[in-house]
């Protein structure tokens, strides 16, 4: 029987503890169940699933647009730091907003330096890339080398190689 991806985000968690950055990617096209894992998982860890658009656009909106751009990292950093360990983030697609001009996967990197970080991600993982968006969609993303555990949707996860 397959390993449910609860137990590989799990899993994947306990391996980060090790790592510089303490980030899991939990990767899945819109609509493939992301955020009821995510929800089981702060549940059992006694933690809330942190709705990043939502928490960061209060806090943006009385900002201009220049700020947003210089103070999102510390204002997202804040967020993260009163939640409870693991931080769990979903919703995420504010941090693609071209006009805040940010990278959020660098974004998310920075908050898990201190702390262990579970957020979702709306896209695939093919071939060693992890993608965003479609491609000139004028959010999309897509990176080749990426310093985090990943959990697919499909099943696949970056712990299973090293499992190995």
């Amino acid at each position: 029987m397959a390993e449910p991806i609860h137990d590989k985000i799990k899993r994947s968690l306990q391996a980060a503890e090790g790592l510089y950055h303490r980030l899991v990617l939990l990767v899945g096209q819109t609509g493939s169940g992301k955020t009821g894992i995510l929800r089981d998982l702060a549940d059992e860890f006694g933690t809330s699933v942190i709705n990043v658009n939502l928490a960061l656009s209060s806090e943006l909106l009385e900002l201009t647009a220049k700020q947003r751009s210089l103070r999102l990292p510390e204002i997202l950093d804040q967020i993260a730091g009163k939640a409870q360990a693991p931080v769990v983030l979903d919703n995420i697609e504010i941090l693609f907003d071209k006009d805040l001009k940010q990278d959020p996967l660098r974004l998310l990197q920075g908050i898990s330096r201190n702390r262990a970080v579970v957020a979702s991600w709306n896209g695939t993982i093919t071939s060693e890339r992890l993608l965003y968006a479609e491609t000139g969609h004028p959010e999309y993303r897509s990176y080749e080398s990426v310093d985090a555990l990943i959990v697919g949707m499909d099943g696949t996860a970056t712990i299973n190689s090293a499992k190995k």
